[in-house]
């Protein structure tokens, strides 16, 4: 079965990474990972998921041995963007991330915040530069959403193509 962990760090669209983690197919196994900023807004249940404490750093996703597939962090705030960049690994969202980083393993980082400061690009460039997929929740009209739930679904959609998630969540272009 493969392993996804979805984490999502900071407040303002943690509802797409919700969103995402809901739509995950129950043939993957789920761990999730939530900030405490992101807490706030996280009150929905789900099905077949396994949460970690952010704090809990000894947690089976901190072991490249547990052989997690990929991790996405939706959204990714720029601090924990910088602490990744920068090696950091102060809780369990960043030591997944290092994790993937060491294990040679899909990491997708979907910052959060418009527009991006010459720091933040630099660290995107660095953690591009180590294959990190940095996929912030950007649209495109080729897809004709018509609401809020289709947009969600273009972007979800995309982040599950990157995770080779097969997803009929969008308009394909022709």
């Amino acid at each position: 079965m493969k392993k996804i962990i979805i984490a999502v760090s900071g407040a303002s669209g943690v509802n797409l990474g919700i969103k995402a983690l809901e739509l995950l197919p129950n043939t993957i196994e789920k761990h999730f990972i939530s900030s405490g900023h992101s807490k706030v807004v996280l009150k929905k249940e789900t099905n077949n998921i396994i949460e970690h404490s952010n704090s809990d750093i000894s947690a089976s996703i901190a072991s490249g041995s547990f052989g997690v597939d990929a991790m996405l962090i939706a959204p990714c705030s720029m601090n924990t963007l910088a602490k990744i960049a920068c090696g950091i690994s102060d809780n369990l969202i960043t030591r997944a991330a290092a994790v993937m980083l060491k294990e040679h393993k899909k990491l997708i980082l979907a910052p959060r915040e418009m527009p991006f400061s010459a720091i933040a690009l630099e660290n995107m460039h660095k953690l591009a530069l180590l294959g990190v997929i940095i996929a912030p929740p950007v649209m495109a009209y080729y897809s004709q959403q018509q609401n809020l739930n289709e947009m969600e679904n273009f972007i979800i959609g995309k982040w599950f193509d990157l995770l080779e998630i097969e997803n009929d969540l969008y308009k394909r272009w022709e």
